[in-house]
């Protein structure tokens, strides 16, 4: 596990979880976390198996899922696992059936499932299909999950969380178009849609996370020495917002860079053209 230095225990304070609510907020019911098979995901499942629920898992990586599942059937759980890669049409139809073959339906949804994608624009123009991809996991695949999922949430009147990024909330950087474009349309969608949801009774939960010590990170060198959070700190939020129905979680800090996004955007973006030339990127 990931241990804090200084300035990541203040960035990050500590998050209590109270396991009698969890339990009693979350007992027979159904979870689905998408992207189950490492960091974040499997973190949370982990964390939820000491409890008496069916956990949905579903990931590209098939053979970690049933090692998952039997780790975490030793505790209180019952997992069902799915392999599937979710930007595929037939492997989502595949999943979706099975989704709509559980009994009693679904409970929360944990949109855990991205992909991240670092490069400048000059080494993309060759790479269109980087864009694509992004879009694929990063929102048309949770977009046609709910819309599908969505009649079992309101007979449930259940929870959708979505796991996002603070990057949606600030000043678009250099580098990081596919991934920001991709993470900030489906974040425009689920709280464009969210009032619609709330006054059915599906609860809808937004978590805006900075960086996050995943294997989703390792390929960017930069990233190794920045503060990260832990994913199971992650985890522990996740699970907190399930009894809290909190709408929106993000650090403490994030008003700071969304005031700076917003009366600093004048001068970065006269700023930024002459530090990447001089960075000769």
């Amino acid at each position: 596990m990931h241990t804090y230095n200084i300035w990541e225990r203040l960035l990050f304070l500590p998050t209590h979880v109270d396991h009698h609510k969890l339990t009693n907020s979350l007992q027979g019911k159904t979870i689905l976390i998408t992207g189950a098979s490492s960091g974040i995901g499997e973190q949370l499942a982990y964390l939820l198996g000491h409890l008496p629920v069916h956990l949905i898992l579903v990931a590209r990586r098939g053979e970690k899922l049933v090692a998952m599942k039997q780790e975490i059937e030793k505790g209180s759980a019952t997992v069902s696992v799915f392999r599937a890669d979710l930007r595929e049409a037939d492997e989502m139809e595949d999943f979706l059936t099975f989704l709509h073959q559980q009994p009693g339906g679904v409970d929360v949804v944990v949109n855990n499932a991205g992909l991240s994608i670092r490069r400048s624009i000059w080494d993309s123009l060759p790479r269109y299909h980087d864009f694509t991809r992004t879009m694929a996991i990063n929102y048309f695949a949770p977009v046609q999950l709910l819309m599908s999922v969505i009649p079992l949430l309101k007979q449930n009147q259940g929870q959708i969380i979505n796991v996002s990024t603070i990057n949606t909330s600030l000043l678009p950087l250099p580098y990081w178009a596919a991934y920001q474009a991709s993470k900030s349309a489906f974040d425009t969608w689920f709280r464009s849609v969210a009032p619609e949801l709330n006054g059915i009774g599906i609860s809808t939960t937004s978590i805006y996370l900075p960086l996050v010590k995943t294997p989703m990170i390792v390929p960017t060198a930069a990233y190794q020495n920045m503060p990260a959070m832990s994913a199971y700190h992650v985890a522990q939020i996740i699970a907190k917002s399930m009894y809290t129905k909190r709408k929106t979680i993000m650090p403490w800090w994030l008003i700071f860079g969304q005031l700076a996004s917003i009366f600093g955007r004048g001068l970065w973006e006269w700023k930024a053209p002459g530090i990447l030339r001089k960075r000769g990127k």
